[in-house]
């Protein structure tokens, strides 16, 4: 997925395989299975090109990052504390990001009233907690991004993790 991701276009089983090949030994049919096993999974789809398939990414990295974080946080019985700690751990670059983040969905949401408004009455105010942007393409069922999907390798296997591929193939 890390390279499908960094290339953010339709690649190739080969394609991949040549640029796993610089940094290690890996076989055709390790790098053709993992590629399967992540369309079957739903995290690529695939269009025939030719004899081979491209592949494409259905969501970006971003926003697999933002279910797994959306994730973790909903399953935490005290959310608040959870966040607090989260923070804690931020860096000073990471905090600015986060900043940054929050006043862009501030601007993108103007229905969102600020709690300190003098103008609205108090019945009037209300506390919104901001959606995030989605980065997930259309192909994508509304609904499925908050969903965190199984967990998906940054890498594909080194040769010979995955012995009980399907044959033919």
């Amino acid at each position: 997925m890390s390279r499908v991701w960094q290339w953010n276009r339709p690649v190739t089983v080969r394609e991949v395989l040549e640029d796993l090949q610089r940094e290690r030994s890996i076989a055709y049919t390790t790098v053709m299975t993992v590629m399967d096993n992540l369309h079957q999974k739903g995290w690529v789809r695939r269009e025939v090109d030719g004899r081979a398939y491209r592949y494409t990414a259905v969501s970006t990295r971003a926003a697999y990052a933002a279910a797994l974080m959306n994730e973790a946080w909903s399953k935490s019985d005290n959310p608040a504390a959870a966040l607090v700690a989260f923070f804690g751990m931020m860096s000073a670059t990471q905090r600015d990001a986060l900043e940054d983040a929050v006043r862009m969905v501030r601007t993108d949401r103007p229905e969102v009233i600020p709690e300190a408004a003098p103008e609205t009455a108090p019945e009037d105010r209300r506390e919104a907690t901001p959606e995030v942007p989605s980065e997930v393409p259309p192909e994508v069922p509304p609904g499925s991004q908050s969903e965190v999907p199984p967990e998906v390798p940054d890498e594909v296997p080194s040769e010979g993790a995955d012995r009980e591929h399907p044959a033919g193939r």
